[in-house]
């Protein structure tokens, strides 16, 4: 099914359907649903909404990760509206504020989720059990006409990201972008009927599109991993090869979790030959060691901003790094161009580096009720002033290699100055994360103090670690304060939670 024949990313599940209609599509190894059992309870929400007058509408889904959350998510959208997930596990304010932007008609929760809406502000809304949705019968003639007037332009979710005010932004994605990204991706990591995902991000995330549609797409079968396994790695590669999963997509800190305590000595993943990850820089020390424990499985760097619509940027990492080496991210997809702009709004030249500006039908519609910020992100392409074209400045710093890969460099706030002279965070983060007796590092910048912090996961001093790091760090870059840490803060996405550590660290808690 190539995206020039379909507008509507349901195409996906209608097609599949009458192929394999009693084949598991998702499952958390407790409650599992066949692609019939996904087609029918989608209907049956799309039908409510149909019967409620709730037409392109944002649609709240407050509820746990689970299938059930992911059929959710379809029949939001067979109902012609587009769905915007959270989760209890978000800060209370944050959840507030996400309400107030949507003024959503409805919010769906589930048993676990109902006493915590209860105590929010919906406005007009109405808050209603995802299982009183299933009572309602399919009215298949009014799903059906609800699809065929569908325009390809129609958003599909709206993802909430952190903004730098404090603030949440709503990212607003479409069918085309969705479907364009799952087309490309599926090509790029050669998924397929056989292929199992084991899922490892928040359903709250856009990162969750690599296994929710490909898995329609294809009629391949997603598991989704309860977060708690992956505190526990012996426990988490035991679930992976009790369900046969053959292809993951995580972030870094994820598979560093795995790979830094000794995990590979004692289990191996049997049937995982598909490895992709993103959102943070890979050190080269644990990407090794995940090559080694899997020779045969393929390696992906995949990069991309919710903004661009998941992922746009790939890496096949087939060949051996040198240390501190970073894994490019390669080139986009089909049907995106990365431009890399100077500050003078000029493209950068080899070597040079330039903020990573995306172009194509990746870019997202925006942020959801948020103008001023929308405009501040998402601008006309300065190459081209002939006629409107909107591009997207990420914030990050990327260059091209001698090979001609873009690589990412950093996040523009990740660059500080500090005693005259401009440094790279992120050079310092893979540097400590070279020495064999670190696990994890992440580096902060305190403003006001002027102070360098890095904090570490590891079995060496922090005065071993200041003298392995004037090793390979100039004088200026040594940091001015170690902190050792038994375990690392992650977000709830499971990246590292550097906001976190500068927070705990301004407020005098390490």
């Amino acid at each position: 099914m190539s995206s020039e024949r379909i507008h509507n990313v349901l195409a996906y599940l209608r097609n599949i359907v009458p192929k394999k209609p009693n084949k598991i599509a998702f499952s958390d190894g407790e409650l599992s649903l066949t692609f019939s059992d996904v087609y029918d309870r989608a209907c049956r929400i799309g039908s409510y909404l149909n019967e409620n007058g709730i037409y392109k509408r944002p649609v709240v889904v407050f509820m746990r990760k689970s299938p059930r959350e992911v059929t959710a998510f379809f029949g939001v959208i067979s109902g012609g509206c587009f769905y915007v997930p959270i989760d209890e596990e978000m800060p209370r304010d944050r959840i507030q504020l996400i309400l107030n932007n949507v003024c959503s008609p409805l919010v769906i929760c589930d048993e676990d989720t109902l006493p915590v809406a209860s105590n929010f502000d919906v406005s007009d809304g109405k808050v209603v059990l995802y299982d009183e949705l299933l009572t309602t019968e399919p009215n298949y003639e009014a799903i059906d006409s609800i699809y065929a007037r569908s325009l390809d332009i129609d958003p599909i979710y709206i993802v909430f990201t952190s903004g730098s005010t404090g603030i949440p932004k709503g990212v607003a994605a479409c069918h085309r972008s969705v479907i364009d990204y799952i087309e490309q991706l599926s090509e790029v990591l050669s998924f397929s009927e056989s292929t199992v995902f084991g899922n490892q991000t928040p359903l709250y995330f856009d990162a969750c599109l690599k296994e929710l549609y490909p898995t329609l797409k294809f009629g391949a079968t997603t598991y989704l991993i309860p977060k708690t396994l992956f505190s526990q790695p012996i426990a988490l590669l035991e679930y992976l090869n009790k369900h046969k999963i053959n292809t993951v997509c995580w972030v870094v800190s994820a598979l560093t979790m795995v790979s830094a305590f000794g995990t590979f000595d004692i289990i191996k993943p049997e049937y995982l030959h598909t490895v992709a990850f993103g959102s943070e820089v890979f050190p080269i020390k644990q990407f090794r060691l995940w090559r080694n424990a899997l020779p045969n499985a393929s390696f992906t760097n995949l990069y991309g901003p919710t903004e661009g619509t998941g992922m746009c940027c790939f890496y096949h990492a087939d060949r051996d790094f040198e240390d501190g080496e970073a894994i490019p991210i390669g080139k986009p997809f089909r049907n995106r161009e990365i431009l890399l702009l100077t500050d003078e709004n000029k493209l950068a030249e080899q070597g040079q580096e330039g903020e990573i500006c995306i172009r194509g039908t990746a870019v997202t519609l925006g942020y959801y009720n948020d103008p001023e910020r929308t405009s501040k992100a998402f601008v006309q392409n300065p190459l081209n002033s002939a006629y409107p074209e909107i591009i997207y400045k990420t914030g990050d710093m990327g260059k091209l290699n001698e090979r001609g890969e873009l690589v990412f460099v950093s996040r523009r706030d990740y660059q500080i100055k500090h005693m005259g002279h401009r440094i790279e965070l992120g050079e310092i983060e893979v540097s400590a994360n070279m020495i064999d007796a670190v696990q994890m590092a992440a580096c902060i910048y305190d403003k006001v103090k002027g102070k360098i912090v890095l904090f570490y996961v590891g079995t060496c001093t922090e005065k071993e670690l200041t003298v392995a790091l004037k090793e390979r760090l100039p004088r200026y870059m040594i940091p001015n304060k170690l902190i050792r840490l038994e375990t690392m803060p992650l977000t709830a996405n499971g990246k590292l939670n550097r906001v976190e550590l500068k927070n705990n660290f301004e407020n005098n808690i390490y």
